[in-house]
């Protein structure tokens, strides 16, 4: 019995969900193989130890072969099978063409690109060094686009894929002295929703996650000790985990997430 304008009606309704609720989420975690560039340390490295738990296999990059060494040393302790790293900079196209040439070698395919190796390079443009420039812009927007390109590619093989791309909040609100910062994070929006209008027919989904105010080292800069208000690594990958759970009928698109109690 159910209410139908002033009318009482009388009737079977049918059930909203027909399809069984674990095919639905048949598109986790568990058995998928992921890339995290930038995945030693901070932000990429919590999104590694999640996936790692979750059952992924996952292989990480980073710049310098201390970092890279140190991380495998540390992860590989209980997924020796599970993680593979190599050192190389996203920002050269002929270093992500070798990375994914060890992911196929090492895994045989790859089904989740996590975008997240960055850098920060802050200053006003007057006095900001071209260098800096060019770096900033090639590693967290080219370094981007490379990846993203060579994982459509393997996408095609695997019947779908994930790009999850790790912006920030300075991707939409610009502040002196993050001319660089600002224009490759922009710009790295930009990315994302041309990319996801371009393969979502294929079965490959493409997000944003926008943090702002991590507790990391990004920047050059220590993380401050009594940084408890800031959002930390942890719960991006939390954010990350949930993008991969969702049902396959659903793309999240972007996620922008903030501290709570902004410290004054």
């Amino acid at each position: 019995m159910y209410w139908a304008g002033t009318s009482i009606v009388t009737g079977w309704i049918e059930p909203a969900l027909s399809v069984p609720y674990d095919r639905i989420m048949a598109n986790g975690i568990e058995g998928k193989i992921c890339l995290v560039t930038g995945g030693a340390r901070g932000i990429g490295r919590a999104i590694t130890e999640m996936l790692l738990a979750e059952g992924a296999s996952v292989a990480i990059c980073a710049r310098h072969r201390e970092s890279v060494d140190r991380a495998l040393q540390e992860l590989g302790a209980k997924n020796e099978d599970k993680i593979a790293g190599k050192v190389a900079d996203v920002g050269k196209h002929e270093d992500v063409a070798a990375l994914f040439e060890f992911m196929d070698t090492r895994f045989g395919g790859l089904d989740v690109l996590i975008n997240n190796a960055g850098v920060g390079v802050f200053g006003p443009v007057g006095s900001l060094a071209i260098e800096d420039w060019r770096s900033t812009i090639e590693t967290n927007l080219s370094g981007a686009f490379y990846c993203s390109r060579e994982a459509v590619a393997r996408f095609s093989t695997r019947g779908g894929g994930y790009i999850i791309n790790i912006g920030s909040l300075a991707g939409s609100n610009a502040f002196a002295g993050g001319a660089a910062y600002n224009a490759s994070k922009f710009g790295l929006n930009g990315l994302s929703e041309a990319m996801m209008q371009d393969v979502r027919s294929q079965d490959v989904k493409v997000s944003t996650v926008a943090p702002g105010s991590v507790a990391t080292q990004f920047g050059g800069h220590g993380a401050d000790p009594g940084s408890d208000w800031r959002v930390w690594p942890e719960d991006v990958a939390e954010i990350v985990r949930m993008l991969l759970n969702m049902p396959p009928r659903t793309l999240v698109s972007r996620v922008e997430v903030r501290p709570s109690k902004p410290k004054k």
